[in-house]
């Protein structure tokens, strides 16, 4: 159905490639370009691979209504304000998008972006996208999904307040337009999401469902979800960054600074390193350790003739001699000569 790796910009995508970082930029250029091409270049410097945008204008994902629908609600980061307003802090210019597009793509940067509607889509296909994401909120916009969809470009989802009915109805009009190069990011939509709250064992069940790339879009405080994360197989991983959280804009709260980012980008690898595969036979930089495993070895003087006993034979470091399982095969058996003790112990030597 869908492919269990693929690329993006020459950038392969799951398989045994290492998770790709993607810094979400969104609203944390605080209303100016100038901030979002420094914000990108910082990604750059911080060992990103990917920087992702969002694409819409407040009119066209939302409408310029007070009634209490079109408000977020009295608690959380933004309470009390009109999506209206919200959406008109944190947007990225349609007239932006070309200059951010090329800065990212100098510094050899992946750009992309989410759409929010097709206007969004029919920009980010001008500027060639390579890929595109459809946001928690949009997953059951299937007008959307279908428009994204028919440009053959590869799709990430993310997953937040969506049910399992509404992700497979997505992934099956990606299926119907021919999309077979797709990555599940697991996402949990609350800002900041409470570690406690990330169910990074949705990973795990994403996989073994779709058994394509899957990801985690992240909205938690730090560094520990990420992480365990890739520890856990992820493919992907998503995090908002600002050049300081002091800005105070508008998705700075739950965003990483660019050391902290530098910091994911290593550890991401690293964990890769250390748990991209697993281990069935002694490894080469084990041998040495070959040399100690146990083995049944004389640890007393015997004499020719002499039996085997629990006294004078033990199961000891190192190796070379018979295995620890023929213990009571030789108890009771004499030897055919002297052993001094620190003898390996062989078929050879017994009567």
């Amino acid at each position: 159905m869908f492919n269990r790796t693929f690329e993006i910009a020459g950038r392969e995508i799951g398989g045994m490639a290492p998770p790709l970082v993607i810094a979400e930029l969104s609203g944390n250029h605080g209303g100016s370009l100038d901030q979002a091409l420094k914000l990108v270049s910082a990604c750059k410097d911080a060992g990103a691979e990917a920087v992702k945008f969002q694409t819409y204008t407040p009119d066209t994902i939302t409408l310029n209504s007070t009634a209490p629908a079109f408000r977020v609600d009295e608690a959380g980061l933004w309470a009390g304000r009109t999506l209206y307003d919200l959406y008109e802090e944190a947007h990225t210019p349609f007239e932006w998008h070309e200059a951010l597009f090329d800065h990212a793509r100098a510094l050899g940067l992946i750009a992309f972006s989410a759409p929010f509607d097709e206007t969004a889509v029919d920009l980010l296909e001008r500027l060639d996208a390579p890929a595109y994401k459809i946001a928690s909120c949009e997953l059951v916009d299937v007008g959307l999904i279908r428009r994204v969809a028919r440009t053959g470009k590869p799709v990430f989802i993310s997953t937040g307040a969506s049910s399992d009915a509404e992700l497979d109805e997505a992934v099956q009009v990606l299926l119907e337009n021919e999309v077979r190069d797709l990555s599940i990011l697991h996402c949990v939509s609350a800002y900041p999401t409470p570690l406690s709250e990330t169910h990074l064992g949705s990973l795990a069940y994403l996989k073994s469902k779709y058994d394509i790339p899957i990801g985690f879009s992240d909205h938690s405080e730090g560094l520990a979800a990420p992480l365990a994360a890739v520890a856990l197989g992820a493919n992907v991983i998503e995090k908002h960054v600002c050049l300081s959280r002091a800005d105070g804009a508008v998705d700075s709260a739950f965003s990483l600074e660019p050391y902290e980012l530098g910091t994911l980008v290593r550890q991401c690898r690293d964990l890769h390193k250390a748990s991209h595969d697993h281990k069935t036979a002694p490894l080469s930089i084990e041998e040495e350790s070959l040399r100690f495993k146990r083995s049944l070895y004389i640890v007393e003087n015997v004499r020719k003739g002499e039996p085997l006993t629990r006294e004078n034979i033990r199961s000891i470091r190192p190796a070379g001699g018979l295995h620890p399982r023929h213990l009571d095969e030789v108890l009771g058996r004499s030897v055919l000569d002297n052993a001094p003790a620190g003898t390996p112990l062989t078929w050879e030597m017994l009567a």
